[in-house]
Order: C-alpha cells, then sequence, then structure tokens
C-alpha cells in the first residue's frame, strides 16, 4: 500500500530501509522519544524490526519517504475492532518542518478508511513537546497520564496519552 500527500510517500519498509533506520532512528535524541527503539540500535536490529513489520506482527507500518529517502516511519497497532493505538518518528534532520504531521493525517486517515475503527489513541513522553503539538493540531484530546517503557532510556518514563474520535477525525483532517 502505498499513501501520498502533497510532500511525502507513506509505503511498506523494505530490507533495503536498515541502514538508513539505523542512521536516523538511532540517533539517541530520536530513539529516547519512542517506546521501542533501543540506544545503540544496531542495522542488523532494524533488519529484524522489518522482518517482523513484513510477517505482518507490528501492526500497519509506513516507512515515510520524502524525496526518494527514508525519514522516519508511522503505523499503528489495533487493540480491537474498535480502536488503534497510533506512533510515529522523524529522523532529527527533519525536524520543525511539518512533516510529522502531514504523515500522521494522512495515517489517520488511511486507519479510520481502512479498519473502521472508532477511536484511534496515542501518546507521548512529558519531555516531547513537538508530539504534543502534533497530536494537539490532528484533534487529538488528552485522556490521561501513565508510566511506559523506554527501551532508549532504559526506564520507565512519564507518559500523556491522548484519544481521536472518528467523527472528530474526519471533520478536523480537511484543516491540516
Amino acid at each position: 500500500m502505498i499513501i501520498k500527500t502533497p510532500r511525502l510517500l507513506l509505503r511498506t519498509p523494505t530490507l533495503t530501509d536498515a541502514a538508513r533506520m539505523t542512521l536516523l532512528a538511532g540517533d539517541y535524541d530520536v530513539a529516547r522519544m519512542t517506546g521501542t527503539i533501543p540506544h545503540p540500535y544496531t542495522e542488523q536490529q532494524a533488519a529484524e524490526w522489518i522482518d517482523s513489520v513484513l510477517a505482518g506482527e507490528e501492526g500497519v507500518v509506513f516507512a515515510i519517504e520524502r524525496d526518494g529517502e527514508l525519514i522516519g516511519c508511522t503505523g499503528y497497532r489495533p487493540f480491537s475492532a474498535k480502536h488503534a493505538e497510533l506512533g510515529y518518528w522523524i529522523g532529527k534532520p527533519y525536524w520543525g518542518r511539518g512533516y510529522g504531521t502531514e504523515a500522521v493525517a494522512a495515517l489517520i486517515a488511511h486507519a479510520f478508511e481502512a479498519d473502521g475503527f472508532i477511536y484511534l489513541a496515542a501518546g507521548h513522553f512529558t519531555d516531547n513537546p513537538a508530539s504534543e503539538r502534533v497530536l494537539r493540531k490532528l484533534g487529538f484530546i488528552v485522556s490521561g497520564s501513565e508510566m511506559r517503557d523506554c527501551a532508549a532510556r532504559r526506564t520507565r518514563t512519564p507518559c500523556m496519552t491522548y484519544r481521536l474520535d472518528r467523527a472528530s477525525a474526519l471533520a478536523g483532517l480537511g484543516t491540516v
């Protein structure tokens, strides 16, 4: 599956992405804002993760491409027929350009259309104001807070959780 946005291409990750993924996601500043990317992050670990994506073990995952280069990943994992939790990361050289918002908006539209969820959930560590801005801009509403594992930090980390209902999302996506 391929999703095109004005500036990005969302596509299935391939094993040829492993080296670039290691370079971008392996940056501590990126990895520490995710729950599951360890630091250091090896090319072998990236290839194993891509294998698990291709085997259908990671939910729905897209590589985010800009001008033919991988710049990040986004996806969602269904938790029931009613909802899924989404996540994303953008490589540090591409921060602050709106790519996260653009990619996640496309992911939201896909998730609601393809899977018919009633709502989507998301979260960000409390020291990640950039992800907070992305989620709020896309219409997510705070639903709580909790401690979540962070592989890169090797500790449990405070996390804000959010929810986006289908009707709110579909009404608001046209303004992103």
